[in-house]
């Protein structure tokens, strides 16, 4: 059945397209919180497993199923793809409560940190500024970013993964990853220079 015609029987309250649904996406779910986990070296429990899984499945149905009808199938997006991008990102989530936030003296790039990227020689700008408001900064601008690209910051900076393990891991080409990587920095630098920071080139 088309994914799409199978997602509104869910949302019309078809009984047994939604126990399908269950069926056939629980074990699917459960494997994108347990990659994720794995992939941040978090030591987890079944406790945490569960937490999310249930916060992803209230997610779906709440407000008649607003989130699951969002599932538009859009350029080819298969509903497995979509609810791994909405796993991965609940889950990231779900972990950032867990654990301290990113340090922003860890590296995005191979010769700056976030913090360095931040930096400017205006006493304005950057010197005025506490960590904590640097931080802060970079948070919105990380915010602003799509799933993927954040799930490849997750992998790339908190994991520290390299370029090679993240081609492996994403399963796309060393050139698609260093075009991604380029888009991802290019993206966080624009955003800075909206805040009126002089970034590093």
């Amino acid at each position: 059945m088309d994914d799409l015609v199978f997602v509104q029987r869910c949302v019309k309250g078809d009984k047994r397209a939604w126990d399908e649904f269950v069926a056939k996406y629980s074990s699917l779910i459960y494997n994108y919180i347990h990659s994720v986990f794995r992939v941040k070296g978090h030591t987890f429990t079944q406790e945490n497993i569960q937490d999310i899984f249930q916060e992803i499945f209230l997610s779906l149905v709440k407000d008649n199923f607003r989130k699951l009808s969002s599932f538009k199938a859009k350029n080819g997006c298969s509903l497995a793809s979509w609810l791994r991008q909405v796993t991965v990102n609940t889950a990231i989530d779900y972990i950032r409560k867990l654990k301290p936030d990113i340090s922003i003296d860890e590296e995005i790039d191979d010769n700056f940190s976030l913090l360095e990227i931040l930096s400017s020689d205006s006493p304005s700008a950057a010197d005025t500024l506490s960590d904590d408001e640097k931080l802060n900064s970079l948070k919105d601008c990380i915010d602003k970013l799509a799933i993927d690209d954040k799930y490849f910051l997750e992998l790339h900076i908190r994991r520290n993964l390299s370029l090679e393990e993240l081609k492996a891991h994403l399963k796309i080409s060393r050139g698609a990853i260093d075009m991604r990587k380029s888009r991802i920095v290019e993206r966080l630098k624009e955003c800075f220079k909206g805040k009126g920071f002089a970034v590093i080139n």
